[in-house]
């Protein structure tokens, strides 16, 4: 019979053992390891060890062997080689390749499951790693306007020049409307899931209770924004709103940033003769990204709107009121800057597959 091997561990090994048995949260496999040698140190034999802890006698002389060889890293899972690759570096390049291709008939777009379909000898779940591995998103799409108007460039540097560099002593504002606002009452509140975890959301059938039009102007130096509320957008509420904005500037000089909607050019020649102090810049036509106003109504919708119930167009009025107010509060002039986008169906197209390269 096979005597087995005489086990002694090191002070230090000992406390770990301990702390591993008493351990609620080591895993299992660790924690009987630990008990097979602490009660192998106490003399025991395999047989007894196994007994005692209702396990196989090749498992205890398992782990005897390994930790009388080699210590507390015996008691470690060895290394395994893993399963072997299934696809090779030239599957990838066909899943990029395919993602140039048009999609089966009856398809808009592709999908990781449309995708390893098409390519028969390919997973799903294959499909969808090679995906996450290049970042590809197949649902996401972006969009871009490109300006075609042909003083794109004197225009935009006026603009431009204007946010970085003003007149001295003079004031830009940026001016736009916001038109057909919608008060949309809906039912909305917390749910409980039933993993006992809590959303918040609303019902997707809504009520509605009339639009407003807001008219917005925004001091370029101070981030400050005035606003007002029309029923319509016409040239009489364009320039109704205008008187206001300007009365509180007196004689000052006053460059005002607007885009191309009809309204705002140009039978107002009149309202500029009357008003010498005033000068209109207008963006480039598809360019009203320029317009910092624009960066605002985001803010607004973001954070006052969005997701809100109103119960008449009143409520509404005046939620956008209180924003307002407490916006200008600690209002800050924007760090306002664009990144160049060339789109890839100009120029030359850039291919999924050239990713692999």
């Amino acid at each position: 019979m096979r005597v087995a091997s005489k086990i002694s561990i090191e002070p230090d090994d000992k406390s770990v053992l301990e702390k591993w048995v008493r351990s609620h949260t080591i895993e299992k496999r660790f924690s009987e390891r630990a008990r097979i040698i602490l009660l192998a140190e106490q003399g025991k034999t395999s047989k007894e060890i196994a007994s005692d802890l209702k396990l196989r006698e090749a498992t205890i002389s398992k782990w005897r062997r390994r930790f009388s060889e080699l210590g507390m890293i015996g008691l470690q899972d060895e290394q395994r080689s893993g399963k072997p690759a299934i696809y090779e570096k030239s599957d990838e390049r066909r899943i990029l390749e395919a993602l140039d291709k048009k999609p089966p008939k009856g398809y808009s777009v592709w999908s990781g499951g449309l995708l390893a379909e098409h390519l028969k000898d390919l997973s799903k779940d294959y499909v969808w790693k090679v995906l996450r591995k290049y970042g590809i998103q197949l649902q996401r799409r972006h969009s871009w306007c490109i300006s075609t108007d042909p003083e794109f460039t004197q225009k935009s540097a006026d603009i431009v020049g204007l946010y970085l560099n003003p007149p001295e002593k003079a004031v830009v504002i940026c001016v736009d409307e916001k038109p057909a606002i919608q008060a949309l009452e809906r039912a909305q509140g917390w749910l409980k899931l039933p993993n006992g975890k809590a959303i918040t959301g609303f019902n997707h059938e809504y009520k509605r209770h009339g639009t407003t039009t807001l008219f917005a102007a925004l001091e370029v130096a101070t981030g400050l924004v005035k606003t007002e509320q029309f029923n319509r957008r016409r040239r009489k509420e364009f320039l109704a709103f205008m008187n206001e904005v300007v009365e509180q500037y007196g004689s000052k000089e006053i460059h005002v940033i607007l885009d191309n909607l009809n309204t705002h050019k140009p039978k107002n020649d009149k309202w500029l003769t009357r008003h010498k102090n005033v000068t209109f810049h207008y963006t480039p036509t598809h360019a009203s990204w320029l317009n910092q106003v624009e960066v605002w109504f985001s803010i607004l919708s973001r954070q006052a709107l969005k997701n809100k119930s109103f119960t008449s167009k009143e409520q509404l009025v005046q939620a956008i009121v209180s924003f307002e107010k407490v916006y200008n509060k600690k209002a800050a002039p924007f760090v306002w800057t664009k990144t160049v986008v060339f789109p890839t169906t100009l120029n030359k197209r850039l291919k999924c597959a050239d990713l692999y390269n």
